[in-house]
């Protein structure tokens, strides 16, 4: 059994490169991210978990990581992709993420919402919301990437 991770951070970043796989390992780099083995989770964030933006993790970690992501090719378009999590007092909370075609902070109103919603099915009432976002217009293939990072 894995053990249940005690903190979270949340991370965007933004970049090109020469094929679409080298613009979203470059935006992973961007992030801070780059040198990690992310285990892709949905949208639950652990009871207990809190918001700690200044942890590190060691390179090669296998690291619980929700994310949302747009690589594209069309120069001149502006993609973006945010992430938010939402916490409880006393419970569990809700990671959600977006990526698409819009403003930096089209995409963090978009992924509040999404959490605020997230919530409100659950019929929690939402403590704290945190969102990171990040915005990037294509020069020939670029890439946007937002995540809420776990560790123990």
């Amino acid at each position: 059994m894995l053990p249940t991770p005690r903190k979270v951070k949340l991370v965007a970043g933004a970049s090109e490169g020469p094929s679409p796989l080298n613009a979203f390992d470059n935006a992973l780099l961007a992030a801070g991210i780059g040198n990690l083995n992310l285990i892709r989770v949905s949208s639950i964030l652990p009871p207990g978990c809190v918001h700690e933006p200044n942890f590190s993790v060691p390179p090669g970690s296998l690291t619980p990581t929700a994310y949302g992501y747009l690589v594209s090719d069309e120069p001149g378009r502006e993609i973006a992709a945010a992430i938010g999590v939402g916490f409880s007092e006393d419970d569990y909370g809700v990671i959600m993420e977006f990526d698409g075609y819009c403003t930096r902070d089209e995409a963090a109103a978009k992924v509040a919402d999404m959490v605020r919603e997230a919530f409100v099915a659950r019929g929690k009432r939402l403590h704290d919301l945190r969102v990171e976002a990040v915005a990037h217009r294509v020069e020939r293939q670029g890439a946007a990437l937002a995540a809420a990072v776990m560790w123990y």
